[in-house]
């Protein structure tokens, strides 16, 4: 989900459950549309495991998209970079969230098996919700596959919860289903990351923003930062906590948490956007990224330091503007040097377009967190482009991913022709930057509709060894019932 005000809302109750969950699993073979240097990317999302579900509907104008698999992410192995573990949304509501989430695991990093992600009520063994969204995944020093989501009712209750659930296998089956946290209207809980610790074995991080118009109506929104933490695999969770205030500016919230670790200190930073509304709730009056810091494995958090300002505008096709669009505006996406530690953030802005579009950019610090350096733009100038994901290899090449609209011609208002595009930087160097397309050119406009044309709120970018390993979503032309896919690639960042 991805809620800037409130929408409906969450659960009550805290489960855990050390249930040994599904796994659908026939084997799926590469074959992708061959990428520009001849290199074929994998297709990761075969087949529906959510096809008969009949759960979730709100009304005859919910619309189900079959076949859609969207909002991917990924981890690696760091013992084994070809164990992948893929993440995704498989059957995209118009209203909000999915049947269900699903993964894809593989160990030789070429051919792709199914499970299912015990989430929502289409999974078997899975969660009493709904639907369910936010698909994250990370996995732990020791092999452990931590996977997390957000569980959601529309119907039946006014139910939104965090869970997570973990893989001692490779992403075949899930355990130790888990409910993090779980909220009824008027509070929702929103876009949950989760980050694996990746010096100490066992820990992980799941991490949100949460909600809370109470009473309903204008001049009452707070949205504070919470987190809970695993220090057993994942067996149990903490009771979940505030970590991140809003309290003393009204009608503040923040979204996109997302934890990075510094291996060589251990630190903990926690990347998110802060906006603050109008009386009214009808304006954003200001908005900008912060970092807070953890030097004792999340224990107890820094005040927040500054990152940069949010200038993204609505994300819409250039060519036709009431045609919005659905990608990552507000949403960071951080990464760590793991040799120097430098910190980098990528995201949505305007700063180089005058405002007229988003673009690519990226801010660095030298210093922990404490400062950061003016934003440098990554993506090609006059171009617009949406979804960054950031990585940073082990000798400090600093590779982003995104998707972007060059090949648009003006006046064409009927597709919306889009790639998904790779740019490396040797040691943060942007005046050594080069870039490469790795997915073939596909119409954004054949995607679901869900508050925009959607591929997703992010993709995925991981370091792997060798280099990066890229998740994304293409669209498929003239296929109502299978109009998205997911693919990956391991790419050689040198």
């Amino acid at each position: 989900m991805r809620a800037f005000l409130p929408l409906p809302a969450v659960t009550t109750a805290v489960t855990t459950a050390a249930l040994l969950l599904s796994t659908v699993a026939t084997a799926t073979p590469a074959a992708a549309a061959r990428n520009p240097d001849g290199t074929p990317l994998v297709k990761v999302s075969h087949g529906d495991p959510y096809a008969d579900c009949t759960i979730g509907a709100i009304s005859p104008e919910s619309t189900v998209y079959p076949g859609t698999e969207v909002e991917p992410y990924l981890s690696v192995d760091p013992r084994d970079p070809t164990r992948v573990v893929t993440v995704y949304q498989q059957d995209r509501w118009s209203d909000g969230a999915a049947r269900g989430l699903a993964a894809s695991w593989t160990t030789d990093g070429r051919t792709f098996h199914q499970s299912t992600l015990p989430f929502s009520l289409c999974a078997p063994g899975g969660a009493d919700y709904e639907r369910a969204s936010d698909p994250w995944v990370s996995t732990g020093p020791d092999g452990t596959v931590y996977a997390s989501g957000e569980g959601v009712d529309f119907t039946k209750s006014t139910r939104s919860a965090l869970l997570a659930a973990t893989s001692r296998d490779g992403g075949r089956t899930w355990q130790n289903l888990t409910t993090t946290r779980v909220d009824e209207q008027p509070f929702f809980n929103d876009k949950p990351s989760l980050t694996a610790d990746p010096i100490r074995e066992g820990t992980a991080y799941q991490v949100w923003d949460r909600l809370d118009n109470d009473p309903p109506g204008p001049s009452s929104l707070d949205g504070p930062g919470y987190i809970s933490l695993t220090r057993d695999g994942g067996r149990t969770w903490s009771e979940a906590r505030r970590f991140v205030d809003t309290g003393a500016v009204p009608n503040t919230q923040t979204i996109g948490h997302v934890i990075v670790v510094d291996r060589r200190t251990g630190t903990l930073y926690d990347f998110y956007d802060r906006i603050t509304y109008s009386d009214d709730l009808s304006t954003v009056t200001e908005a900008h990224y912060e970092v807070v810091t953890s030097t004792d494995a999340g224990e107890t958090w820094s005040a927040p330091a500054t990152v940069a300002r949010d200038t993204s505008v609505p994300e819409v096709d250039p060519n036709d503007p009431a045609k919005p669009l659905r990608a990552a505006a507000t949403l960071p996406s951080p990464a760590v040097d793991p040799a120097s530690g430098a910190l980098y953030m990528a995201y949505e802005g305007s700063d180089f377009s005058g405002g007229s579009f988003d673009s690519v950019q990226l801010v660095r610090s030298t210093d922990g967190g404490r400062t950061w350096g003016t934003p440098e733009l990554i993506s090609p100038e006059d171009v617009p482009a949406f979804s960054p994901s950031i990585a940073v290899d082990d000798r400090g090449t600093v590779a982003l991913t995104y998707y972007d609209l060059r090949f648009l011609k003006p006046g064409d208002t009927t597709t919306l022709p889009t790639a998904y595009q790779l740019a490396t930087l040797p040691h943060g160097d942007s005046r050594l930057r080069t870039e490469r397309r790795i997915s073939r050119v596909f119409d954004w406009l054949q995607a679901p509709f869900a508050g925009g044309y959607f591929l997703g709120d992010y993709q995925g970018l991981v370091a792997d060894g060798k280099g990066v390993r890229a998740v994304l979503t293409e669209a498929n032309s003239d296929a109502p019932r299978n109009r998205t896919d997911v693919y990956t690639r391991s790419l050689r960042t040198r």
